[in-house]
């Protein structure tokens, strides 16, 4: 069994290679069902997590951030959205992992976006 944080980060790669490449989701055979379910969806929302997004974040559009902050943003977003998680834990998630993926400086930036859309929804 896979923990949530190991699901969102295969997410994350699938989203991100998807993204990067403009080709369609491919997701590991082995994937969980969390990890299938979160990358699925938010692949299918994708228009409307990046006007949320872009909404969100003055003066950074979704189409201009990196493509790892990007997705860390839809994957927590939508997690927010659907209240999959506590607000909190999808903040946390996702600042770690830009963080890991990108930079001290992307983890600041996803969480400033977060903390707004955590606002926003409550």
């Amino acid at each position: 069994m896979t923990s949530r944080r190991q699901a969102r980060r295969a997410a994350l790669f699938a989203l991100y290679k998807a993204d990067l490449t403009g080709r369609p989701l491919e997701l590991d055979p082995q994937s969980d069902e969390y990890t299938e379910q979160l990358a699925r969806e938010v692949s299918a929302r994708t228009g409307e997590l990046d006007a949320r997004i872009s909404e969100t974040s003055s003066g950074w559009p979704a189409g201009r951030l990196g493509v790892v902050e990007r997705n860390v943003l839809r994957i927590a977003v939508h997690e927010i959205d659907t209240g999959l998680v506590p607000p909190e834990v999808a903040i946390d998630e996702a600042v770690t992992l830009a963080k890991r993926y990108a930079s001290d400086e992307a983890g600041k930036l996803v969480n400033g976006i977060l903390g707004r859309v955590a606002r926003e929804a409550a």
